[in-house]
């Protein structure tokens, strides 16, 4: 790890930080002046590895003689734009925090620090650069799929084993969780990625049109076909043909395609001659194609012609670890479709964002990354840019009369949140109607095998509970220690560890 670079005119304020870097074994580099950073730094990359070592993180003084904080940071962020620089400014100096803020600093830290507050900014920073240098990594190498949670690391094996086969695959899962992305991935991992990879909506398309649209017609076949034209199982030839929303697939047509899945041949629309076809065939939907078949509504033995390996998409509410990881790749992506700087975001953004249930799953949550990079007025993100969504699915039930505990079981965090802004009752009352949407979360999480399932809930617990004291007492830390029953210095401490500062 690089070192932390320190820039101020004051030997105190340099000694101080130093000893308090070194106590948390963090290696530090100081200097007095913005032109000895800035000699430093041409001499690192003039020399390369072999000179020394360029900073992890800088953290400067706003005034000093030879040249500004602000100046050196806006040549920093010229020479390397990912670094996060941390500007230390008086309390009162608000033009000079809103300066920094507007020139790219991670953040700014007011003069006089609490010590404490200060090497914690510095670490949050230290996290910030080292994400940031994995995500540049992850851009360049420019994943098709991103996730850590363990449903998706299944997922990533699964295809891995299917990557020898053309074996027909069934994806299910809600809309937007990647079920195209799926699909692609298992073209190009398979012995016919050289093909061509189709893919047809089949909800999109009327159901007068599907037909030939699958499998094409002949001249004359009907009104308006002045010519043959091949379909989507001709253009997938050799390759993969991905049949989306396969549950909406009119029942005259599931005969269809169940006679090529089981003959591999079709005939075009008005024609009379079989085409011979040797395409493989991924199917997926959001629907529930067993209680389908039930309903009589979708064919049994062309769902169990398409079940043949069944590869389910949780939804971004079972995978919520991922959120923080899908977010910064999001923003980085947006920002190079844009053509700007990435926006960095606060770990008390990625708290709230990762409590938000996410109706829309993985596309929803790059839609809001868009907004934020457009939208965002600041160079990092904070928890009072996100979109009015987020903050109004968190804050509804709150203002809303206690919904039936089936509901509440469906939404156990928005459950959580109204609970812990409505008065506590009396030691002796009656479970509170959250505690079923408590109870549903947990055993939901504890039949996926999540790991350290006390710690996750306690901390969301615990999370919202500070949020709504603080909403309380209008971020008067002390009135709210004092409302929770707790001690300033604890509440100060929970901030800091559940990255709420």
């Amino acid at each position: 790890m690089n070192p932390i670079w320190i820039v101020d005119d004051d030997q105190s304020i340099r000694f101080v930080l130093e000893k308090a870097l070194q106590r948390e074994q963090l290696p530090t580099r100081s200097f007095a002046s913005a032109r000895a950073v800035l000699d430093a730094l041409a001499d690192s990359e003039a020399e390369g590895e072999h000179g020394h070592s360029g900073p992890q993180v800088l953290v400067s003084d706003i005034r000093m003689p030879g040249g500004s904080g602000l100046d050196l940071l806006q040549r920093i962020k010229r020479l390397r734009p990912g670094l996060p620089v941390i500007i230390m400014t008086a309390h009162s100096d608000l033009d000079s925090a809103v300066a920094s803020f507007q020139g790219g600093a991670f953040d700014y830290l007011p003069k006089p620090f609490d010590l404490t507050a200060a090497v914690e900014l510095i670490r949050r920073a230290l996290e910030e650069s080292q994400r940031e240098q994995v995500a540049d990594q992850s851009l360049i190498e420019t994943p098709e799929m991103l996730g850590q949670a363990a449903a998706m690391q299944d997922l990533f094996r699964a295809i891995g084993r299917l990557s020898q086969s053309n074996v027909t695959v069934l994806i299910t899962g809600e809309s937007g969780t990647g079920k195209e992305l799926v699909a692609r991935a298992l073209h190009k991992h398979s012995p016919c990625a050289k093909g061509p990879f189709v893919a047809i909506n089949t909800a999109a398309i009327p159901r007068d049109l599907l037909e030939s649209e699958l499998f094409g017609h002949e001249r004359g076949a009907f009104t308006g076909a002045q010519a043959m034209r091949r379909g989507r199982f001709e253009q997938a030839e050799g390759g993969s043909l991905f049949l989306d929303e396969i549950g909406d697939m009119p029942l005259d047509l599931q005969t269809r395609l169940l006679r090529v899945l089981s003959d591999g041949s079709f005939y075009r629309v008005g024609g009379h001659a079989a085409v011979k076809s040797q395409v493989r065939v991924i199917a997926a939907t959001h629907q529930n194609l067993e209680q389908r078949v039930r309903q009589g509504a979708f064919r049994e033995d062309l769902y169990h012609r398409l079940n043949v390996i069944r590869l389910r998409l949780p939804p971004l509410r079972e995978r919520r670890d991922d959120v923080p990881l899908l977010t910064r790749c999001f923003l980085q992506q947006s920002a190079l479709q844009l053509g700007i700087e990435p926006k960095r975001i606060a770990e008390s953004a990625l708290a709230l964002l990762s409590e938000f249930p996410f109706p829309g799953n993985v596309r929803q949550l790059e839609n809001i990354c868009h907004w934020l990079t457009v939208m965002a007025p600041a160079q990092t993100i904070e928890a009072q840019d996100l979109p009015p969504e987020v903050h109004e699915a968190l804050q509804q039930p709150a203002a809303t009369a206690p919904e039936p505990a089936a509901a509440i079981a469906a939404t156990p965090i928005a459950a959580a949140i109204a609970a812990a802004s409505a008065p506590s009752p009396p030691p002796s009352a009656a479970p509170g109607p959250w505690e079923p949407g408590l109870y549903a979360e947990a055993l939901a999480l504890l039949q996926a095998n999540r790991p350290e399932v006390w710690q996750a809930l306690s901390q969301r617990f615990e999370a919202t509970l500070l949020r709504a004291a603080l909403a309380h007492s209008h971020g008067r830390r002390i009135e709210a220690a004092q409302q929770l029953g707790i001690g300033r210095n604890t509440l100060t401490r929970k901030l800091q560890e559940l990255g709420l500062g």
